[in-house]
């Protein structure tokens, strides 16, 4: 199977463990509003954002490390355990320390459900985890199987133990707990994580060298949850709750583009380790770089032209301000997806130190954009500031990475990508008739022109396959 095949097929497999839960999602989301008082749900949206704030912390990002090192040794055995026991064995003990300060630490809390919080933490860091190993071993399909089981699994359990039940908040919480131990029992069974683990392989060495990895990736997650979310804070604290609605849903169509962008990351990052062996390396990262580049150029194109159709169908309410800021965080989706694609070869040379500090600094450009202009533009600072960041982060890792790996671009297909994305932009803010009809006429012939040739060996290779069948 080539590269280029391997990818898309495991591209395919992480886009179903990536767009259920989101499903999932808004499917529980109504459900847990309507029956959960604003205080008690306030508690749960507070836990399930602490999830990505906590995880970094409790286990130093040791499963990043796990991810990246069984790449390279899984077809040593003895190292694969070895590796396996220590990631295992370190995140437990470290989960168990943290989780103890935390169950004091929120005495506010009724002891119910500071043990329930406990426990669902302390599942799904060991969940996280191990789904990390899975990739390392190159078991897509489980990997995708158990970040799908568990949102579903507590979708179903939500509606028994919050709708029909009224269980309220300890409702909620046993779902999410029920729903990541049942994903945990298949990870564990399906995997053979036991068969992996041997108290005789634990080593200050190992460690060391895992530790040394993943650590900096610690300062990179907390930067990247700020940029996702200092926008919102800011827009909280200077303007109200209201535009801080507004951005929510103006962050809805843009989020589509990251979710689908976020399941092939995932795939690179392996597919990138891999190839960083091969004698054309810088060859292959250079035209997968503008494969990507028009693969993402077409899509956001197709993804603009329809956005005054989704908004309307998926945006209720008086939220037009929020159709004003899509065009500007379409394009700094579209430049976080160019920053993650170079982010997959920072992880294949282990340059985990690079990818936290190139983060920092774009999550720091965007609190400051924020608050320096916050006053002036009001939701438009949130939305540029956005931009501005990911923009930041795309052309400093462009001119960062070619210090350890050469990569040649081809900046005039780049700019003029740029160019007819911007150009839409503009268009379609204007959110006109006639001018929405000629975009999406326009941004449909541009991503089939700048595709033909993906398009062409796409068919070309289901014809063979019939034919081969038939």
């Amino acid at each position: 199977m080539s590269r280029e095949t391997s990818l898309a097929k495991n591209t395919f497999i992480m886009t179903i463990g990536t767009v259920l839960p989101k499903v999932s999602y808004l499917i529980t989301l109504p459900i847990v509003t309507a029956k959960l008082t604003k205080a008690e749900y306030g508690t749960y949206d507070l836990i399930t954002t602490m999830v990505s704030l906590f995880l970094p912390v409790a286990s130093l990002q040791i499963q990043a490390a796990a991810f990246r090192f069984l790449i390279d040794c899984k077809e040593d055995k003895k190292e694969t355990n070895r590796i396996i026991t220590n990631v295992v064995v370190f995140v437990t003990i470290t989960s168990l320390i943290a989780l103890a300060i935390l169950y004091f630490a929120l005495f506010r809390i009724s002891s119910v459900i500071r043990i329930l919080i406990c426990v669902y933490f302390f599942t799904d860091i060991l969940l996280r985890t191990l789904v990390q190993i899975v990739r390392g071993l190159s078991n897509p399909v489980l990997y995708s199987l158990c970040t799908s089981v568990q949102p579903v699994v507590n979708m179903l359990l939500v509606v028994i133990l919050v709708y029909f039940i009224d269980g309220g908040l300890e409702g909620a919480l046993v779902a999410m707990t029920i729903a990541t131990v049942v994903s945990l029992a298949i990870v564990l069974i399906r995997g053979k994580i036991f068969a992996g683990i041997d108290l005789k392989l634990l080593s200050k060495g190992t460690l060391r060298e895992l530790i040394g990895y993943a650590w900096p990736m610690i300062p990179n997650s907390l930067s990247l949850w700020l940029l996702r979310y200092s926008d919102r804070l800011v827009l909280l604290s200077y303007i109200g709750i209201n535009a801080n609605a507004i951005y929510s849903a103006a962050n809805q169509i843009p989020s589509i583009y990251s979710l689908a962008n976020s399941a092939f990351t995932q795939a690179w990052q392996e597919n990138a380790s891999i190839s960083l062996k091969e004698e054309d390396a810088a060859e292959y990262y250079g035209n997968m770089f503008d494969n990507i580049l028009r693969i993402l150029s077409g899509i956001l194109a197709m993804l603009i032209a329809v956005t005054p159709i989704l908004f309307l169908f998926l945006i209720q309410g008086d939220y037009h301000e929020a159709y004003c800021q899509m065009p500007i965080l379409l394009m700094a989706m579209f430049f976080s997806s160019i920053s993650s694609f170079l982010g997959g070869i920072y992880v294949a040379h282990k340059k985990t130190k690079n990818v936290g500090v190139t983060t920092i600094i774009a999550a720091v450009l965007n609190l400051l954009i924020d608050l320096t202009m916050v006053g002036r533009l009001g939701i438009y600072a949130a939305s540029i500031s956005t931009l501005v960041a990911y923009l930041f982060l795309s052309i400093y890792r462009m001119r960062n990475v070619r210090k350890f790996q050469e990569i040649k671009y081809r900046y005039g297909n780049i700019c003029g990508c740029v160019a007819v994305l911007v150009g839409m932009c503009v268009l379609s803010w204007f959110n006109y008739f006639y001018l929405n009809i000629l975009n999406f006429l326009f941004g449909t012939i541009f991503a089939i022109y700048i595709n033909k040739e993906l398009i062409k060996k796409t068919f070309a290779l289901l014809k063979g396959r019939i034919q081969k069948k038939s």
